[in-house]
């Protein structure tokens, strides 16, 4: 099948490693004989891997919830139109909503501004039980600001230069960050969907001849494609400076959609069957308590 163990470990950064995308293919659909499978046979597969992956990610979801001990952050970052509305829109389809959140994190407000960058992040963490995906995240804050830091200007932090050192601190505060929720309990993921340059060329141009997707497309998308090389390395700095063994970073090949998804889905389930959780063992009084109560229903004519 398309996404098998030897390929999530080909996606995960373990810690300590260099970073360089040009080393992982955006197009990538598979090991061995499935590269030479077609098309429409690969994306069966991936499909029917999404499909047992939402089952198990259901009864995964109403143990987390039940055993109330762990939650779960989920981060997608990547370029414009890698999908990751679809990832979130595909993967937790079967999910119970009461208990599955999203989060999407827009340009930041005037309050948001007068706060460290991290304040509106905090205020969106799972709670125990809970599952959060969120669509961008606290990264925007060493990625697109690291791209353009005119926009630090909005926030101005006194004393202080944008250089190294201040990326660095910064890539120190969401290592700490993330590390204080995994001590509370929390299993983070973060992927980053890797789409080509190529490929998002190819999608920006889908939404502009098709008039039902014509309100996906902004023209800053365009603009935003004459920095790509500098996006690029701001995320291999990022990525290489925040995968650690409590929230590792997957980097997925986005250039086909069903790959994307079923990858996704797969870490996903994995992850969280690999917490064990277990349903909650009633003590002695509740065990007599529900005895209790089976033999009032049972007096009952009705």
């Amino acid at each position: 099948m398309p996404v098998d163990q030897a390929a999530v470990e080909k996606f995960i950064v373990k810690p300590g490693t260099r970073v360089r995308l040009k080393n992982f293919d955006p197009a990538w659909c598979g090991s061995g004989a499935y590269r030479r499978l077609g098309r429409e046979i690969l994306k069966a597969k991936a499909e029917a891997i999404l499909r047992e992956n939402q089952a198990r990610l259901a009864e995964a979801q109403s143990k987390l919830w039940a055993a109330d001990a762990h939650s779960v952050l989920v981060i997608l970052q990547a370029m414009d139109a890698a999908g990751k509305d679809g990832v979130v829109k595909h993967v937790m389809s079967g999910m119970n909503p009461q208990g599955c959140s999203v989060t999407s994190f827009k340009q930041p407000s005037t309050e948001e501004l007068d706060h460290n960058f991290l304040w509106r992040i905090w205020k969106n963490v799972p709670s125990r039980g809970q599952i959060m995906v969120f669509n961008r995240s606290h990264y925007e804050d060493v990625l697109i600001t690291r791209v353009h830091p005119e926009l630090l200007q909005k926030a101005p932090l006194p004393g202080r230069k944008i250089d190294r050192e201040f990326w660095n601190h910064r890539y120190e505060d969401i290592n700490n960050f993330e590390q204080h929720l995994a001590r509370s309990g929390t299993l983070i993921l973060k992927f980053f969907l890797h789409i080509s340059k190529g490929e998002q060329k190819r999608r920006f141009l889908e939404r502009i001849d098709n008039p039902e997707k014509n309100w996906k497309f902004s023209a800053s998308d365009v603009t935003e494609r004459q920095y790509w090389d500098d996006y690029m390395d701001a995320y291999e700095q990022a990525i290489t400076a925040t995968s650690t063994k409590w929230a590792p970073w997957y980097v997925i090949p986005a250039d086909h959609k069903f790959v994307a998804r079923a990858a996704v889905a797969d870490i996903l389930r994995s992850s969280i069957e690999k917490l064990d959780l277990q349903w909650p063992k009633p003590s002695r009084e509740q065990l007599a308590g529900l005895a209790d109560a089976k033999a009032a229903l049972t007096r009952q004519p009705r």
